[in-house]
């Protein structure tokens, strides 16, 4: 087992995941540069043998959990909290390419990126925020106060369903299901946990492409602050069929207008008081 370091620093540690170690090319392209931007930092790669093991020996009163879940992803979301919790480092997706070293933001102790502007009710109306954070990149010190909430809230979401539902309103029924992972261990749970947690948030740095960048404008959506880009290749969402896929493509659309227009009167910058904006 890697040795764990404790304290204020985020370790020089990389960790990543993926279902096998069989990896598609672009997929290795993008981990070929993340180790080249880092030639001394401990690299670590768990596969989904990995991944049960490694939560069975460190969170055995976790691995139920990992049967419960509906999606494949949601077993990956809530791993990259426990092994960051567990380890400290920072956790990137496999399609997250780098352009610049993530030393200068080991001082931090906690960093997440600004991942979009939410389409969430619950999140606009109950906590007046109006964005989420993103969980394809981030770091943390081990035993992370923040992260220590988020695998809180993951378990809560899976057997409080009336504390889950709150995020789901709004959404149309036939629609509810391509929420889910957003909602249950994705960038929505992430962000209620920040804007619910007061405490925990304030140890939080949230990373912007650039200073006082417009956070209204989707070009700057889905970047590790300065540090590199998430392609957004992944395919998590369920399959389903053209139709119902059409008809939530359509109203997502029409609804992301309407709240566009709505978080562009509120002006280009955002300085919620809980966690910086970095």
């Amino acid at each position: 087992m890697t040795t764990v370091t404790t304290g204020t620093t985020i370790p020089p540690r990389l960790i990543q995941t993926g279902p096998t170690r069989d990896l598609a090319p672009a997929a290795r392209a993008a981990v070929a540069g993340l180790r080249l931007h880092h030639p001394d930092w401990d690299y670590l790669f768990f596969d989904d043998a990995d991944l049960t093991r490694f939560v069975a020996t460190e969170f055995p009163e976790h691995r139920q959990l990992l049967d419960e879940f509906t999606h494949p992803v949601q077993r990956a979301d809530f791993f990259r909290y426990l092994a960051v919790y567990r380890l400290g480092g920072f956790y990137l997706d496999l399609d997250v390419f780098l352009e610049a070293p993530l030393e200068d933001l080991r001082p931090l102790g906690a960093v997440f990126p600004f991942e979009e502007l939410t389409l969430s009710r619950h999140l606009r109306a109950a906590h007046g925020i109006d964005w989420e954070i993103g969980n394809y990149a981030f770091g943390a010190t081990a035993g992370h106060p923040f992260l220590a909430a988020v695998i809180r809230d993951c378990v809560k979401a899976r057997h409080n369903h009336a504390w889950c539902d709150l995020m789901f309103r709004g959404i149309p029924r036939w629609f509810r299901r391509d929420f889910e992972v957003l909602n249950t261990t994705g960038p929505g749970l992430l962000t209620r946990t920040l804007a619910e947690n007061p405490d925990t948030a304030a140890g939080v740095t949230v990373l912007q492409p650039a200073p006082d960048c417009d956070v209204c404008e989707p070009d700057n959506w889905h970047r590790f602050g300065r540090h590199g880009v998430h392609l957004m290749a992944g395919t998590w969402r369920p399959r389903r069929g053209q139709l119902r896929r059409r008809l939530r493509l359509a109203w997502e659309s029409r609804l992301r207008r309407r709240l566009l227009a709505r978080s562009r009167a509120l002006g280009p910058i955002r300085r919620f008081h809980r966690p910086t904006m970095a």
